[in-house]
């Protein structure tokens, strides 16, 4: 029986008092294996989400032989590999090696990228294919620097290609590739920052990373994330001094001598027409959660554009921050074939399947925290939503790149993996089968990354199953005042 209560106002957050970190980042990662009641859970970086067929092969093979059968990508593209045992970490550290995956033992959790996963790929752009390039130069830039083994696991870089959706995910640097020739690096939520030579992109963030670092180490926090910094801290003119030594030109602007930045969210599903005539497929995992049959079929595509094309985008997979895959380089004849086959197999591949902008966290039985099933309960919701209404005539959907909503579900406060950078329906689970329903808003000014959240009232007292179903079918069109 599921159940939403009624819902709870948020506790006020001081910004101005930064959390004071007692101990290292635990977050897991390919090498520190997470001790899960499922077992035991890997966590694997991927820079801007790019794995070759082989790659996938491997990691394919490991869920298979190591772990449950599954593959489950996170909020910043990244895949985790479940249920292993105890005693298999050498094993599947010495794959990941052979395959390329762990170019250095002492940076594999600090290598958190992600970039426009459809750069290059949906329209004809000259700073499209820099994002790709900036990113495979910041993965070796931070594998050589000894001082970025001190990152926190979460600590997050954002390689934008100028169309504005990783860019709005409230990453600790980000890279914005508005022309040909410069880049805008940014800091958190600070609406000002410097503009670079794209040349130099990868090592101005760098530059950031590491003054941050600086700054976090004298100012005795222990802080593992820009946001986390106490107020005064002094970052900006950190970087200024940093990219100064570095010998990288860079001009301070200002939010008002900035332009305004376009905001989009994930990448459209379906086929995507290519400027050199190919196709890529975008798709979704329902819940994040790919079987190992799904995966293949996957990496078989991949595998098969490499074959056909001899571009360097081709042969790949880009795993996305939105629990989502695009396999660019399909030949135009055989995608419409493998979209249906990918459909047909569970995959997420157009807006109306009623698992589209649906997440959750792990819960139970693999999260001791958890106070419910979540994954079971969303399912069930899932079974049950009716097809989720239009806005009122007049009335603006409740996101411009969105017809709904997404919604998260949680086992408990944390709420692990919950979107970012728009507005969601909350629904935590508060027992067993029993939730708090919101939504969290986001209110973003264009020219910053900037996402401060509020929860308003956003469903009743339904009793059980359609009624659970209808109350969050109608928190996803809650109308948001976003910009």
């Amino acid at each position: 029986m599921l159940a939403a209560m009624p819902p709870t106002s948020p506790t006020p957050v001081n910004r101005d008092e930064a959390p004071v970190r007692e101990r290292g980042d635990a977050c897991p990662g390919a090498l520190r294996l997470h001790a899960a009641d499922d077992g035991r859970l890997a966590r694997l970086r991927l820079p801007a989400g790019v794995l070759t067929h082989h790659q996938a092969g491997v990691l394919e093979a490991a869920a298979e032989r190591l772990g449950d059968g599954h593959l489950d990508i996170t909020s910043r593209g990244n895949v985790q590999l479940r249920g292993l045992g105890e005693s298999c970490g050498g094993q599947l550290a010495r794959v990941l090696y052979d395959a390329g995956l762990l170019p250095s033992e002492a940076h594999e959790r600090i290598r958190n990228i992600v970039a426009s996963p459809l750069a290059g790929l949906d329209r004809a752009q000259s700073s499209a294919h820099s994002v790709q390039l900036w990113s495979k130069e910041l993965d070796g830039l931070l594998c050589a620097s000894a001082a970025a083994t001190a990152l926190s696991g979460r600590f997050l870089f954002a390689l934008d290609d100028g169309r504005g959706d990783v860019a709005a995910l409230g990453a600790d640097v980000t890279l914005l590739a508005p022309r040909y020739d410069t880049a805008t690096l940014l800091i958190q939520t600070n609406p000002s920052g410097w503009r670079v030579p794209a040349t130099d992109a990868a090592r101005a963030a760098l530059a950031a990373a590491e003054a941050f670092l600086t700054v976090a180490a004298a100012g005795g926090s222990g802080a593992w994330r820009v946001r986390e910094l106490p107020a005064g801290h002094g970052l900006d003119a950190a970087v200024t001094e940093r990219l100064a030594e570095a010998g990288i030109p860079a001009d301070h602007v200002s939010a008002a001598d900035q332009e305004p930045r376009p905001v989009s969210g994930p990448p459209a599903l379906g086929a995507v027409r290519s400027p050199d005539g190919t196709v890529a497929l975008s798709v979704q995992a329902p819940l994040g959660r790919l079987s190992v049959a799904q995966w293949r079929l996957l990496r078989t595509a991949a595998a098969a554009a490499g074959d056909t094309e001899t571009g360097t985008a081709y042969g790949t997979l880009r795993v996305t921050p939105w629990r989502g895959v695009v396999v660019p380089g399909l030949a135009p004849d055989t995608a419409d074939d493998l979209l249906d086959r990918l459909r047909t197999a569970g995959l997420i591949t157009t807006p109306d399947s009623p698992w589209h902008g649906v997440g959750a966290c792990t819960g139970r039985p693999g999260c001791a925290k958890s106070l419910s099933d979540v994954r079971t309960d969303a399912a069930q919701v899932a079974q049950v939503a009716r097809a989720l209404p239009p806005p009122p005539p007049g009335q603006r959907a409740p996101e411009p790149h969105h017809p709904h909503l997404p919604v998260h579900w949680s086992g408990c406060a944390r709420r692990c993996g919950h979107p970012q950078g728009t507005s969601w329906v909350d629904a935590v689970a508060t027992g067993e089968g029993t939730y708090d329903v919101t939504v969290r808003t986001a209110r973003q000014d264009p020219r910053t990354t900037a996402t401060p959240q509020q929860a308003v009232r956003a469903a009743g007292r339904p009793a059980a199953g359609q009624d659970l179903a209808d109350a969050v079918a109608a928190a996803r069109t809650t109308p948001t005042m976003t910009r």
